[in-house]
């Protein structure tokens, strides 16, 4: 919300919101643009406002008091923030519409970086804080190229629909597909019938890029109103990924065009998903500049210095000894992707993995059996409280059953009812005097609790 209501104002619309609270960076981005937050949700701050139009967003549900109001006066029009992005931003571009359960924020991010790059002016929505880009979203040039996060979670309240049904897309990036999303969505089937639609929404003229290692998505595709490409490692991709190789300081391997151009890439990000990620980026930004040969339209040779995304195995501390990671995974395959990776990067080292089930899917016992063949990967894992887990009742993450199964299976486990509990044990762990280096990853798409920084000011 805070990165449209920039572009809104950016635009020349004149903008103002209410929330709950705001914070650091968003409450300083939105200030500097001169953008007033009212705090809570009084009715009275839209009636005092007059507004032209109401953006309601996915957050707010019934028994909110302004959407109550709102629906019982219908004093103001009102819509969802994709259908306004969709009218307003998206109705003229050359729209690169990126989606998939995994991946998303970090393959938009480097889509928008490689048209930067290549002087396309083009304009951004990034669902993170991209450290390559000057911010989280921009306009670009009217016309041109604008690449957007295609999330699959719904729209608003009153429209179910996935947000990636309203943005447009002309090439549409698919990086893989399993069910998430648990609050929204019944099955994978139910997901499946969502990327169908999107698929309908490309034009002749345009692109489908997809995931051929994802069997969930080779469901879908090919279909013969556009043309697909397919992205993977195998014989059966069009666009290849060859002899793949990392170490602590990146990843090297060739990206093999569909026409057979081959390009060596050294990339400063880690793990073969971050290398598919890259390649669906590459493909998508030199489509869009030259369809008739994207490999001419690129240099890829700034990869190799690409910081990429924050949170996203972002290294907090870095010593011989020692190496702390913050990441964002909260499901099953990314972390399992990502200590795969640590593992080829840090060979020899002890691997210690924290988790925190904080999404909503990730709090249930939907992924119990996949989160601990995940974890199993590492030679000691603590796991965190359950985010809100009275909510869940019988459903909850059963985190203490998740604990003796890694430990029956040769990963020291622990279960914590505290945060607190949990820092003082690992603190306690990593300060103990060891024959190995250790690697300590911590997983969350919060904030572990507010307790990273205290663990990491105990042991540096």
């Amino acid at each position: 919300m805070g990165n449209i209501a920039v572009l809104m104002k950016r635009q020349g619309h004149e903008v103002l919101g209410s929330d709950s609270g705001v914070y650091p960076p968003m409450s300083d981005l939105l200030a500097a643009e001169g953008i007033a937050i009212e705090a809570g949700f009084a009715p009275e701050h839209i009636e005092a406002a007059q507004p032209d139009l109401v953006v309601v967003g996915n957050a707010m549900s019934r028994g909110n008091a302004q959407v109550e109001w709102l629906l019982e006066t219908r004093a103001f029009p009102f819509t969802s923030l994709p259908e306004l992005v969709s009218r307003e931003i998206l109705a003229r571009r050359k729209n690169i519409v990126v989606a998939g359960t995994h991946g998303k924020t970090t393959t938009t991010a480097l889509t928008a970086w490689l048209l930067a790059e290549a002087g396309a002016k083009p304009g951004w929505m990034v669902g993170g804080v991209p450290r390559d880009l000057p911010c989280g979203a921009e306009l670009g040039h009217d016309g041109g190229p604008f690449v957007i996060e295609g999330d699959e979670y719904d729209s608003a309240f009153f429209d179910k629909r996935s947000k990636f049904i309203h943005y447009q897309p002309r090439t549409l990036v698919l990086n893989n597909l399993e069910f998430d999303h648990g609050d929204i969505f019944r099955d994978l089937e139910d997901i499946l019938r969502s990327f169908r639609h999107v698929t309908r929404l490309v034009p002749g003229g345009g692109h489908i890029l997809y995931n051929a290692d994802d069997s969930n998505l080779l469901s879908l595709l090919p279909v013969d109103w556009t043309r697909c490409i397919s992205v993977g490692t195998g014989d059966n991709a069009e666009a290849r990924i060859e002899n793949f190789s990392e170490d602590t300081h990146g990843s090297t391997y060739t990206l093999v065009w569909p026409d057979g151009t081959r390009t060596p890439i050294t990339s400063a990000l880690h793990g073969l998903y971050n290398a598919r990620n890259t390649v669906m980026a590459a493909l998508a930004a030199g489509l869009t500049l030259c369809p008739e040969n994207p490999a001419s339209a690129l240099d890829l040779k700034g990869l190799a210095t690409y910081q990429g995304v924050r949170r996203r195995q972002d290294i907090r501390l870095n010593r011989d000894d020692l190496v702390v990671i913050e990441d964002f995974g909260h499901h099953p395959t990314a972390i399992k992707g990502t200590l795969e990776s640590l593992r080829a990067r840090y060979p020899g080292w002890r691997l210690t993995a924290c988790f925190e089930p904080r999404s909503n899917t990730a709090c249930t016992n939907r992924f119990q059996r996949e989160f601990t063949e995940a974890l199993a990967l590492a030679d000691a894992c603590y796991l965190a409280p359950v985010h809100r887990g009275e909510r869940y009742g019988e459903a909850q993450l059963d985190t203490q059953g998740m604990a003796s199964e890694l430990t029956a299976r040769g990963t020291c486990t622990a279960a914590f009812s505290s945060f607190d509990a949990l820092v003082d044990e690992l603190a306690e762990a990593t300060l103990t005097k060891h024959d190995q280096p250790r690697c300590v990853v911590v997983f969350s798409n919060g904030a572990f609790g507010g307790k990273l920084p205290v663990y990491l000011e105990r042991v540096e």
